[in-house]
């Protein structure tokens, strides 16, 4: 069972930057897929982020491409997202997620996730 732990939220000013991690334990050395997804309140949870473990591809949903970066160094069974530019429709918990294949873990339905860390961007 993989456990996955979110850190770096917080609150931050409108064209700010927060840098996200999200640290792995348990079984990890398997080539896990992660992502990073967001939920604003009152809103369905939605996919932000996602990079293989071999860090050869990166997917990004639109509203984030140019401003975020996700990144992982798999020696540290770490995720980070880099959030630069910050908006206030960025504001929402972030949760990380985990599992083999790329499309499983987009579609929201990996077998892994974290707690989630609050981001709040004030205007």
């Amino acid at each position: 069972q993989v456990q996955l732990v979110e850190s770096g939220g917080g609150l931050v000013q409108a064209g700010g930057s927060l840098r996200l991690s999200c640290a792995a334990s348990g079984p990890t050395n398997r080539a896990y897929t992660m992502a990073w997804f967001r939920q604003a309140p009152g809103k369905e949870r939605e996919f932000v982020a996602a990079i293989r473990w071999s860090a050869t591809n990166t997917y990004y949903v639109d509203s984030v491409k140019g401003r975020f970066t996700i990144s992982r160094d798999n020696a540290k069974n770490t995720v980070y997202l880099q959030m630069n530019s910050l908006k206030p429709e960025d504001t929402g918990v972030y949760y990380c997620a985990a599992d083999y294949a790329m499309q499983t873990v987009v579609d929201g339905t990996a077998n892994y996730w974290g707690q989630g860390t609050q981001v709040t961007v004030s205007s």
